[in-house]
């Protein structure tokens, strides 16, 4: 599984619209970003600091719709991006991301 952080009006254009270039960080740079569950604690530390309303979407990363890469991103370390648009119809399950006293709240099942 691969996972994408979506704020809430991005979550909402997304079930509105059943695809989306991503957030505006992805439309700038081409291509959907995506985290492993060892990548996606961080990246939600990094990005996310303090952000209330956060969707946490996976994807299986065998069937999803598009050209996925795997590039060297902070550290060297390999991330997922997608060179198409993010699906409805391909994401396996979407949960709420809650912020807690020390972070957001990560579901215990990430694999």
């Amino acid at each position: 599984m691969i996972y994408k952080l979506l704020r809430s009006a991005e979550w909402a254009a997304l079930q509105a619209d059943g695809e989306t270039a991503g957030a505006p960080i992805d439309v700038a740079d081409g291509y959907v970003h995506f985290s492993t569950a060892e990548q996606v604690r961080e990246t939600a530390t990094k990005h996310f600091a303090g952000a209330d309303g956060l969707m946490l979407l996976a994807y299986d990363e065998a069937t999803i719709t598009g050209e996925l890469r795997w590039e060297p991103s902070r550290g060297g370390a390999l991330f997922p991006h997608l060179y198409a648009p993010l699906r409805l119809a391909d994401m396996v399950w979407a949960k709420p991301l809650p912020l807690g006293n020390n972070g957001h709240d990560f579901p215990d099942d990430l694999t």
